[in-house]
This record gives structure tokens, C-alpha cells and sequence, in this order.
């Protein structure tokens, strides 16, 4: 098996600065925030295997840094185009494919995330979907919620979902 290149991309963000990881094709294979790096590469080994992958640091923008940079400037749409490639279960890219089906400024609780993609028992199944992201943002699993509207566990951290989220409902007109 061929070693997967990644190419990073760094964008400056009102929640932290934010790593992207694209593959040679452009597709991107990780997001995360920088003080997060850890869990990436812990993300990164799960889904290629330690020996799986390498890092290079690039030196141009990517189209989907721009596209983040765009998200955070109010340009909510910027992130729907952006291919993505992952490795997960299957189970885990429908759930992760669920989610970018979710508008901007819109939020899901578990248990209806999983009746959407026709397993309703499985909110829990969905929750462990959502940990094991490698995309967050542009797969955006802040936008699930707990079913009593609470806000839930985010990788990067309830302050940083509650910020997304209110950032989204600003751009996106619905409020």
C-alpha cells in the first residue's frame, strides 16, 4: 500500500488557528484546530494507520483554506463544495455525509440524525460517528445537539461549538 501525502494548510480563525490536511488530489483528509493537533494524529493513525501517512507543510493557501477563511469572513455556503476523502466505517461516512446535509444555522439532535439516515436506535452509534470526525467544520458536527437542545460534547470544545453555532445562525438568516 502507497503512503498517503498530506499537504497542511493553516488559516487564522476568531476560535483558534485551524490545520487542514488535503491529500495530493486536493481532497482533504483532516481539519482541526491547532492546540488539537494530538487528536488529529490520533484520528489520522485510526483511520490510515501510523505508518500510513505523511505530513509536508505547504507554502500556498489551498482552495479550502480559502474557503474557511471565506466561512469565517459570513460566506456560510463556502465550505459545500470542498471535497472530502475518509476512511471511516461505512456507517461512520453516512453519518458524516448526514451531516453536510445539515444547512448552516440549522442543528440536529443524535436520535433524529439517526432516524434520518434510517437507524432511529442508533443516536449513540451517531455520537461516536461524531467523535471520531476527522473533518470537523466541514463535516460539521457542532450542529448536533443534544435531544433536549443542550449543547454536547465537540472535540474542539462546547466554547468553540457554541461560537459556530451562533456564528451560523448570524450569517444564515434564520434567526
Amino acid at each position: 500500500m502507497n503512503k498517503l501525502i498530506l499537504q497542511t494548510a493553516h488559516v487564522s480563525s476568531p476560535i483558534g488557528g485551524i490545520l487542514i490536511l488535503s491529500d495530493q488530489d486536493g481532497s482533504i483528509r483532516a481539519v482541526e484546530f491547532e492546540n488539537l493537533v494530538e487528536r488529529m494524529n490520533r484520528l489520522l493513525c485510526a483511520h490510515y494507520g501510523a505508518q500510513g501517512f505523511t505530513v509536508l507543510e505547504s507554502r500556498t493557501p489551498s482552495r479550502c483554506a480559502l474557503a474557511v477563511q471565506a466561512y469565517f469572513q459570513g460566506d456560510l455556503a463556502s465550505l459545500d463544495s470542498i471535497e472530502i476523502a475518509t476512511s471511516g466505517t461505512p456507517f461512520q461516512r453516512t453519518v458524516w455525509s448526514a451531516l453536510r446535509r445539515i444547512e448552516a444555522g440549522q442543528t440536529i439532535s443524535y436520535g433524529a440524525l439517526a432516524a434520518r439516515i434510517g437507524q432511529p436506535t442508533a443516536s449513540r452509534a451517531v455520537g461516536l460517528a461524531n467523535a471520531s470526525n476527522p473533518i470537523p467544520l466541514i463535516v460539521p458536527c457542532h450542529r448536533v445537539i443534544g435531544a433536549d437542545g443542550s449543547l454536547t460534547g465537540y472535540g474542539g470544545g462546547l466554547e468553540r461549538k457554541r461560537w459556530l453555532l451562533n456564528h451560523e445562525r448570524n450569517h444564515s438568516g434564520l434567526d
